[in-house]
């Protein structure tokens, strides 16, 4: 069941996306569109004298201490996880393993978030994304995977030694439920398929028409069988709306005793549907309208397509990786609610100024007033848990379920040594159910503070403390 949102509509976050997620309302969201570090081996900053500048981040990764820590607390509740993880570093090295753990931690919280209906949209590349699709299997399961989409973003380009020049970004879509919001996007027909099929014009109308095949390819179907302008067949439709379709001049014999067939309109249809190959959305170049020097910026028309795709008007749709706020002003033009997140305090500029100019062409608002968008940097506090009892009642609890040892150190102490401590801090999201709750002797306690489960651990772990 869909939980109500604890943040309004046009909310933007500064800070670390795990923490902020944490805080967000379970089944609260209908999209998600992430678009996060590729783990490239480089570089990015938007240059200087462009509208984001200041933008840089370094997508580069190598495994830390509290990687370790991280991957040991997803082997305890997700086992396979790990072993991905693993098999990564094994394989890619240290960096593909650190880049698996970030990614992971964060898309368990996305699928919490969606909604029964919603889905998720990775946008990434061949750097890592056969890795992503194991790891999103195991989160999703296997059966949630929709499509892989090849976006072509550029021509290939240069002259690549024993390689084909890389020219596209792979986007994994996977749904939470088969009953998932989906509608079918089009695109044109080609000028030369209209000109081979669309050959015929009605003389009355000037419209342009094809002729389709009314024939069932199923052959045993004894309901459909039945004569119609003078030709017994096996039908696609029953006679009653074969003879309504012919009545409105749908339906045409072009010799006697030919097979009567269907007239299709060229300015009925609505296009070729589209597939898992967008060749037709080109990359943002240097003389670009919408373009603001962010680094790895991505078209509006991409984002629009996805959004239109897999959403419904007045759907919530969240970016965590919002960067110059692409997904967001798409949500907004597209009458969505939406939610961002970034490290970055310039996400806030750059989404401001990107929405003021839809709103100055006419795009959005009515007068060019913008509504207001909310600029936060805590943590939300989330209001679907209930009425909960105050977290220190569970200390019996949890000293039966640890059998009396602290959960840092691994010691055996009195009752009254333990303190419940809150595995994910309050401070970052973490509520006051038994799941996000341990016992901790004095010492670790005052050690963890307001530290991460997995930075708590890697320190232990660095001062030999515990197993």
């Amino acid at each position: 069941m869909a939980s109500a949102p604890n943040w309004k509509n046009r909310t933007l976050f500064t800070g670390d996306n795990l923490d902020i997620m944490r805080g967000v309302n379970s089944d609260s969201v209908d999209l998600i569109y992430a678009d996060p570090p590729f783990n490239s081996n480089r570089n990015y900053e938007a240059p200087i004298g462009s509208e984001a500048a200041g933008a840089a981040f370094k997508d580069t990764w190598t495994l830390s201490d509290v990687d370790v820590a991280w991957i040991g607390l997803i082997a305890e509740r997700e086992l396979a996880l790990a072993s991905i993880i693993d098999a990564a570093g094994v394989a890619h090295g240290k960096g593909m393993q650190s880049y698996l753990v970030m990614m992971t931690v964060r898309l368990l919280e996305m699928r919490r978030l969606l909604k029964p209906t919603g889905s998720v949209y990775l946008h990434c590349d061949a750097t890592a994304s056969h890795y992503l699709k194991l790891v999103l299997d195991c989160i999703f399961g296997a059966s949630a995977f929709r499509s892989e989409v090849t976006w072509k973003r550029t021509s290939a380009k240069g002259l690549a030694r024993a390689n084909y020049p890389a020219n596209a970004d792979t986007i994994l879509y996977y749904a939470k439920t088969q009953d998932c919001a989906w509608n079918p996007q089009y695109r044109p027909l080609e000028r030369e398929y209209v000109e081979s099929h669309y050959t015929k014009i009605e003389p009355e109308t000037g419209r342009r028409y094809r002729l389709d095949n009314l024939l069932n390819p199923n052959r045993d179907r004894p309901n459909l069988t039945y004569e119609f302008m003078g030709v017994t067949r096996v039908w696609r439709w029953t006679q009653e709306r074969m003879k309504a379709a012919h009545e409105k001049g749908l339906i045409v014999q072009t010799k006697p005793g030919g097979t009567p067939q269907l007239k299709r309109y060229l300015d009925e249809s609505k296009g070729t549907q589209v597939d898992t190959v967008w060749d037709d959305i080109p990359a943002i170049n240097s003389q670009a309208k919408e373009r603001v020097g962010y680094p790895t910026q991505k078209p509006l028309a991409l984002l629009e397509r996805i959004i239109k795709a897999s959403s419904n008007e007045g759907d919530v749709v969240l970016d965590p990786f919002c960067g110059c706020a692409t997904a967001l002003v798409a949500a907004e033009t597209l009458n969505r609610q939406w939610i961002g997140i970034d490290l970055s305090s310039l996400a806030v500029k750059l989404v401001l100024s990107r929405l003021q100019k839809a709103a100055d062409d006419g795009a959005l608002f009515q007068g060019g007033k913008l509504p207001e968008v909310h600029h936060r940097t805590d943590i939300p506090t989330r209001t679907d848990v209930g009425k909960l009892p105050p977290y220190k009642t569970h200390r019996h609890t949890l000293y039966g379920k640890q059998e009396g040892h602290c959960a840092g150190c691994g010691h055996h102490f009195p009752f009254r040594n333990l303190t419940v401590d809150h595995i994910v801090p309050k401070s970052k999201g973490g509520t006051d159910h038994l799941d996000n709750l341990q016992l901790l002797c004095g010492a670790c306690n005052s050690m963890k503070g307001t530290m991460d489960q997995a930075a708590f651990v890697a320190r232990l772990k660095r001062e030999g403390i515990g197993e």
